[in-house]
């Protein structure tokens, strides 16, 4: 296991606070559950990045991060603690990914080849 890009530590650390999250801040109803299993979430696909790394890992982030940014609305969260860390969070996750893929050299060497060398 090696760790070829700080933003999947980041996110591991991002993933972790989701998850302790709720009993810190003193969540109640949804917005416990939802924290927990979209941390858990957070913290398996930055493990991945470390055990198998492959650019799916940054977009799954990008996923879990956009869920985390509408949850709040979509499921009713009633505290505005929970609100402003799961957005919060959400856009962190989604800025990590967005950026570990924009300088990851197999990402970029293959989208720019795909696009300027396509197949005949």
């Amino acid at each position: 296991m090696r760790i070829q890009h700080w933003q999947d530590v980041a996110s591991l650390v991002l993933g972790v606070w989701l998850v302790l999250s709720p009993f810190a801040l003193g969540f109640s109803g949804a917005a416990v559950w939802m924290t927990i299993v979209l941390g858990l979430f957070v913290v398996l696909f930055a493990v991945e990045g470390f055990v198998i790394p492959s650019y799916l890992e940054e977009w799954g982030e990008i996923l879990l991060g956009l869920a985390l940014v509408v949850a709040p609305w979509t499921v009713g969260y009633e505290s505005v603690s929970a609100t402003v860390s799961s957005t919060v969070s959400g856009i962190l996750v989604i800025l990590f990914g967005a950026w570990e893929l924009m300088t990851d050299r197999d990402f970029t060497t293959g989208w720019h080849d795909r696009w300027h060398h396509p197949a005949s």
